[in-house]
């Protein structure tokens, strides 16, 4: 079952898609995980080649409860996304995991943030900031936030935004506010204080966002004293797993990593004893 909605977050209406698991109205008395998809720069809630409404059903037939959302100026959201900088799409992020909480059918200690590209990023420093957030799936994530756009969008637009007060990205306003607080955040700084599991996922024909970052962020992520972190690496995929067999093995080996939550548990108290 899918419902369209929309999620409010200080004065603006954030457009929303909720998957239901399969099976919800026969089993109203069980408390279902939920994962919410965090989209990537100037995306949607859809995603290219819908890899996101493509995610949300796999992992709904799998029995969680999965939130799509498109951030403000994204989408069907209301708001301009180049005023809207990574700190305001934390506090969006933590906006729609209060609406995802309030629902009964939830269970608050299966809550696992989804992110791709800059979503990832957005993903892991709001998990850093909210400890109901209790794991983390990334795909191809941004690791430094100011440098990786600025690279995606040009430094011409860069250096008109700062001279001009706005430059025009596809159509999209970005100001130097939406610049300085990419350059406010680094999630290689913040990966010590989530203590949750970690999926990492990457493909090596990532031409957007090199896969070198996501064998950095695991060996920082083992660092820490608790959670896990695992890795998959998928040959020549390409940063939007545009390839059918890319989509495939991404959104498998997302599903049974989500489902495998009880087994890691096990398995992390067995090794840490």
């Amino acid at each position: 079952m899918i419902h369209s909605l929309t999620i409010r977050h200080d004065n603006l209406s954030l457009a929303a898609t909720i998957h239901y698991p399969e099976g919800t109205a026969a089993r109203c008395d069980r408390k279902w995980p939920l994962v919410i998809i965090a989209h990537g720069f100037v995306g949607n809630r859809i995603g290219v080649d819908r890899l996101f409404v493509l995610a949300a059903r796999e992992l709904a037939s799998k029995g969680h409860l999965v939130i799509r959302f498109d951030f403000a100026g994204c989408g069907d959201s209301e708001g301009v996304y180049g005023e809207h900088g990574l700190d305001s799409m934390i506090a969006q992020t933590r906006s729609v995991i209060d609406y995802g909480l309030a629902l009964d059918l939830v269970d608050p200690l299966r809550v696992t943030l989804l992110g791709h590209s800059l979503g990832g990023a957005v993903a892991l420093l709001t998990a850093v900031r909210d400890r109901r957030v209790k794991s983390l799936a990334l795909w191809s994530p941004v690791a430094y936030p100011f440098n990786d756009i600025v690279r995606i969008v040009g430094r011409s637009v860069y250096d008109t935004a700062v001279t001009k007060g706005t430059a025009d990205y596809l159509g999209y306003s970005l100001t130097p506010d939406f610049f300085d607080s990419l350059l406010r955040h680094q999630p290689f700084q913040e990966t010590q204080k989530f203590s949750g599991d970690v999926l990492l996922v990457h493909g090596t024909g990532d031409e957007t966002i090199p896969v070198d970052y996501t064998f950095l962020l695991e060996k920082t992520f083992w660092m820490r004293g608790e959670g896990r972190c695992d890795k998959v690496v998928l040959f020549q995929a390409d940063h939007t797993y545009s390839s059918g067999e890319h989509k495939k093995e991404l959104l498998q080996a997302t599903a049974d990593w989500l489902t495998g939550y009880e087994q890691r548990q096990q398995e992390w108290h067995h090794w840490s004893i």
